[in-house]
């Protein structure tokens, strides 16, 4: 926050928040959790407790897990100041983009479900499927996937709560997660879970509120200055922009619906919400209720995800600053306990188990996993601490995050999906991907710019061209090596992880329920896919479309 501007909220609140609501839920999960294990049995001792919670979490827990699984805090505070910056068609695509994702891994999952029913992690199929090379490869990838969100969660995180109450950015750097820590380290992956749901809950009732109290204002009227430079007639309201593990813990029959209603649930944060925050903010900027008033907002501010805090106080004031400071820390926590997990997970039985000891017991997987999330946490609040040192903001976080997560799309989706891909194939891609993703992030960034600084690097352009190449050029290339020298992959084979009854698993209803499911899955992807993105908006951009008042009201 500007040294100008005073905190509408006291430290004291921010520390309350961060450590006291921290320690109260682990405190609420760590009883659920006995609870549970006295009614039920369900002890977090067992490893399928604690990683996977039995493989046995319903609909509801699943749906309501997907939300704030994707509403991490650095998406809460992203994408309201890209729609503040260029307009309305960035909510849209971010919304389009992320829930078809969802939507998709619905049919991911009950593949998963179906051909490898007790893998922990994908990094087990890998390994089953391809050998240790490709194993060791696929934990790097995995590692630097999980560090780089939470890091770019607490990066955003602690700067929003800093701005809305005044708490040194690095003490709540190594603050937030220490809730999370302590839930996470007792309650294992059913807690999260819990959490999630409670999470969501909340999440729901502040943005359906705050998003009420932006419409009533008596202050609200966008001002006709300030266009957007490329966009049409340079109208905020134009589509036309030249800048435009849940699933191996579902139960069977949760994985496709749960994914499904959360991913279409989903839909209205990114689209809705962060429509209404960012126009909200162009509108309120140039009002005295705007905490910069009569400045705007500076460059540092806005790349640093201070559209939301700032738009929060104009809206609703303290009552404004409080809700907002509720749903990060609601946002931060329940992605940085799956990100916990997760890399406890890959610690535990893909280092540990597979390297270490071989025949490792419970209490040790177990033993490694806490070793796992305490000593993740420690790592990740120290490297967001550099960061932050370093000048390094909210915004550039999310692209860095792009080019690093992008490259194992198309080589994990053949996996599941396809036999013929070899283990060549999926060695190189991803790497060869990631290089030139880095490659024309700075080539880019260089040729637009003149320099290779973390501003130019952090501009959108350079990004866009960085990430679509991570992604994209993988594709290619695991094709034309698998098609040289194809795998033929017998998919029998991902039925030696673990040990289960084969015959009570594949019952025939069961078996017919998974290849429905999993038909349904990939109806609802594609109908999502040309509902959310061929039939609307893609035809606005083209017909260079404003929207009126009567749209909206439509």
């Amino acid at each position: 926050m500007s040294e100008a501007l005073q905190p509408p909220l006291s430290q004291g609140v921010g520390y309350g928040v961060v450590v006291g609501l921290g320690v109260a839920f682990a405190i609420g999960m760590i009883f659920v959790t006995r609870t549970l294990k006295n009614a039920f049995g369900e002890d977090n001792k067992s490893t399928e407790t604690f990683m996977v919670a039995n493989r046995s979490v319903g609909i509801g827990l699943t749906a309501s897990a997907v939300i704030p699984s994707w509403t991490f805090t650095s998406a809460l505070l992203g994408a309201p100041y890209l729609t503040y910056r260029y307009e309305i068609a960035l909510p849209v695509w971010w919304a389009n983009g992320q829930s078809t994702m969802i939507c998709f891994f619905a049919f991911l999952a009950i593949q998963a479900k179906l051909k490898a029913p007790n893998a922990h992690t994908l990094l087990e199929i890998i390994k089953v499927r391809y050998g240790n090379i490709a194993h060791v490869v696929w934990i790097i990838f995995a590692l630097l996937n999980n560090i780089f969100n939470f890091t770019s969660i607490l990066v955003g995180a602690s700067t929003a709560v800093s701005s809305l109450t005044g708490v040194d950015i690095i003490a709540s750097t190594y603050l937030l997660p220490i809730g999370v820590v302590v839930y996470t380290y007792g309650g294992g992956f059913r807690a999260t879970f819990l959490t999630d749901y409670i999470h969501t809950f909340i999440i729901m009732v502040v943005l359906v509120w705050f998003t009420i109290r932006i419409f009533v204002m008596n202050e609200m009227g966008l001002s006709a200055s300030g266009p957007v430079e490329g966009n049409y007639y340079g109208s905020y309201l134009s589509m036309t922009s030249k800048e435009s593990q849940k699933g191996f813990s579902a139960d069977v029959a949760a994985a496709v619906p749960g994914y499904i209603l959360g991913g279409n649930a989903y839909y209205a944060i990114p689209f809705a919400f962060r429509t209404i925050v960012g126009l909200g903010a162009v509108a309120l900027e140039q009002t005295p209720a705007f905490p910069t008033w009569p400045r705007l907002m500076t460059q540092a501010e806005v790349s640093g995800g201070l559209v939301l805090p700032y738009t929060a106080s104009a809206v609703a004031g303290k009552g404004g600053a409080a809700a907002i400071l509720l749903i990060f820390f609601m946002a931060c926590t329940s992605v940085a306990s799956a990100q916990l997990i997760a890399v406890s997970l890959i610690i535990s039985f893909d280092v540990y188990g597979t390297y270490i000891n071989k025949t490792p017991t419970d209490k040790q997987l177990i033993r490694w996993s806490h070793i796992g999330v305490v000593g993740c946490s420690i790592f990740i609040s120290s490297f967001a601490t550099a960061l932050h040192k370093g000048g390094v903001d909210l915004n550039w976080t999310i692209y860095m995050l792009g080019i690093v997560v992008c490259p194992g799309t198309f080589p994990t989706c053949f996996t599941l999906l396809w036999r013929g891909q070899s283990q060549a194939a999926t060695i190189i891609s991803p790497i060869v991907g990631m290089l030139c993703g880095f490659a024309v992030w700075f080539g880019t960034a260089f040729a637009v710019y003149g320099e290779i600084t973390i501003t130019s690097t952090g501009k959108t352009l350079p990004c866009m061209y960085g990430c679509l190449t991570s992604c994209f050029v993988p594709l290619p290339i695991t094709l034309a090596i698998s098609f040289w020298r194809p795998q033929n992959f017998d998919w029998d084979t991902f039925l030696t992880i673990g040990q289960f009854n084969r015959e009570d698993y594949f019952s025939p209803e069961r078996v017919r329920y998974m290849k429905r499911a999993s038909r349904d899955a990939a109806i609802w992807g594609a109908a999502t896919i040309v509902g959310q993105v061929l039939l609307w908006p893609l035809p606005t951009y083209g017909a260079k479309t404003i929207m009126s008042k009567g749209l909206f009201k439509a």
